[in-house]
Parts: structure tokens; C-alpha cells; sequence
């Protein structure tokens, strides 16, 4: 059987995205006054926290944009609310750390028009350690630690829905059932696409719970289940189309090269910096939390719409 031929794309939309692109670059900061920067009484003894969580995570977020330590982020937050008139407080480099470990971040998101089609993948960032460089160049002089970032990205809106944050020793597949369960129960899923690492029974057996068809590459010399499961029974289908078609028109049939779109935003993600500031996992989440809730507005001012050519 002859081999196929990559489909090529061209963008419509170009003087849009091109606008979008520009508006990624724009240093107008915009505070609403009536939104609550301070927290409100709590009601229980001790002391309350002075911030609300909408105030902690602006901070962080504009330390991820600009890679500032935790003093200059809160010279640079003085500064902003100085030049917009507020007499607002900062909250200082002890209470941005204190409050990263426990934050809860808020991540924006559109949603798609119809049924969510959702792209898997995962990467490693490095926590701690030298470089790659001056690691093959003079060794490394301390252990070098990555953390695991897994993803679950909407291939319409381009944004992403779930996010996972593990150490380097968990591997891909354990991670799906815990990202599928931050979409919501009643938001519809069409497809959940991820490649070979995610061919594990209970993959496709949380894939077909929520009446979703998995498009994951059965492995080398795959072998059919036992049809016991729904997912058990899509997976096989999966082989015997593979066996029969050859893998490269099953990947054709089933759009699996959308996958690719993950892989780019996964490269987006490592734009905002190669490694992890933060020494603590609690608060390496929550930083990489911040990374996703920046990307996901800069996708929310506009995506290349692209269409197949010929």
C-alpha cells in the first residue's frame, strides 16, 4: 500500500490572528475597582487572610509573565496600582509565598460550540538542577529534579480544560481518569486522543464511561481483550483496523495527527520558562496552574482558523 501524504493547511484569517498576536504584546492592565482585592471576614477565630485569592493569583501572574522574583513582583504590583489611582494594598513577598502553597487558581476558559474534543499529552519541566548545557558540559553538581505536566487541551478553542501536575516517576496513563474528572459531568466528550502510552485497560474503560471514543494507537503487536468492558470492545475495533487498514490510514480515518496540537501547546507552556522558579511542589502546582490560566487568555483573543488545502 503507497504511503499518504500529509494534508497541508492554510490560514484564513489572517489579518484577525495577526491583531490577536499584537494584543498578546499589549501592557495595558486594566483593574476593575469593585472587584475584591481584600478578603472578607471569615468568621472563624484567628487571624484572616487580608487577601482575597484574585489578588494573590494577579501577583503570580504577573510574576510568571515577567520571571520577577517575590519582591520585585510586589514593586512592580505597587507600581500598577499607583499609576491606576488605588490605595490598595500589596500583599508582601512572605504572604505571595505563604499563599502560593494553598492557592487555589482559577482558570479561565470559552468552551467549545459543540461536543468537547480533548488532546492529551504530558512533558517534563525541570524543578532543580543545572542546565542541559553546563549539565554535558561540566556534569552536574547537584540532582536534577523534573516535574510531570499533563494536559488535556480542547482542539477547538485551543484551550486548556485540565491540568495535572505529578513528580517524574508517574507515568502518563494513571493520570487520565484524574483529568477527564475535571471536565464537568454533564459537558458532552466526543473523543478523547492521546498516543501509545495511554493503551491501558482502564484508559478506555474510563474513555467509554463517559460515552467518549478513545483514538489512541493500539501498541506494537497488540493483541485483542477480552470484550468484557465497552472499552475493552472500542479497543479491539482499534486493532482490527490497524491490522487490516495499516496504521497509517487508521491515523488518516480517525484525524489522530490533531494530537499534534497538544505537542504545541505543551512548547507554549515551556515559552513562559524552561524550568520552575519555585522550590516547593505544592507551589510548583500552583505556578504551573498560572502558566495555563496566561495561556488560556492569550488563546481566548484569537486562534488561526485553518482549513485543508485541496
Amino acid at each position: 500500500m503507497s504511503s499518504w501524504s500529509p494534508t497541508k493547511y492554510k490560514t484564513r484569517n489572517w489579518p484577525s490572528y495577526i491583531t490577536a498576536l499584537k494584543q498578546r504584546g499589549s501592557l495595558s492592565i486594566w483593574f476593575d475597582p469593585e472587584m475584591s482585592w481584600h478578603a472578607p471576614p471569615t468568621g472563624k477565630r484567628g487571624r484572616p487572610p487580608a487577601f482575597n485569592d484574585a489578588a494573590i493569583q494577579f501577583c503570580l501572574t504577573m510574576k510568571v509573565l515577567f520571571g520577577m522574583p517575590l519582591r520585585q513582583t510586589t514593586g512592580f504590583v505597587e507600581s500598577l496600582l499607583r499609576l491606576a489611582g488605588l490605595d490598595w494594598k500589596v500583599p508582601d513577598f512572605s504572604t505571595l509565598c505563604r499563599r502560593q502553597k494553598t492557592l487555589n487558581v482559577s482558570i479561565p476558559y470559552r468552551g467549545g460550540s459543540g461536543p468537547l474534543h480533548l488532546l492529551i499529552d504530558a512533558t517534563g519541566i525541570k524543578a532543580e538542577g543545572e542546565g542541559e548545557w553546563n549539565a554535558r558540559k561540566h556534569g552536574g553538581s547537584k540532582k536534577r529534579l523534573w516535574r510531570k505536566l499533563h494536559l488535556g487541551m480542547d482542539e477547538e478553542t485551543l484551550e486548556i480544560r485540565a491540568v495535572g501536575v505529578t513528580t517524574s516517576n508517574v507515568g502518563d496513563a494513571p493520570m487520565l481518569p484524574d483529568l477527564l474528572e475535571q471536565i464537568p459531568p454533564d459537558q458532552d466528550i466526543a473523543t478523547v486522543t492521546a498516543d501509545g502510552a495511554y493503551d491501558t485497560r482502564r484508559c478506555h474503560n474510563v474513555i467509554a464511561a463517559r460515552g467518549a471514543a478513545a483514538i489512541i494507537p493500539p501498541r506494537k503487536n497488540a493483541q485483542l481483550w477480552k470484550p468484557t468492558t465497552a472499552g475493552a470492545i472500542a479497543r479491539n475495533e482499534a486493532v482490527r483496523a490497524c491490522k487490516y487498514l495499516g496504521r497509517a490510514l487508521w491515523r488518516k480515518l480517525t484525524g489522530y495527527h490533531r494530537r499534534s496540537r497538544a505537542e504545541t501547546k505543551m512548547n507554549c507552556v515551556k515559552l513562559l520558562g524552561q524550568g520552575l522558579m519555585a522550590r516547593d511542589f505544592d507551589r510548583q502546582v500552583a505556578e504551573l496552574q498560572v502558566r495555563i490560566a496566561v495561556l488560556n487568555r492569550y488563546t481566548a483573543l484569537g486562534i488561526p482558523v485553518t482549513e485543508p488545502v485541496g
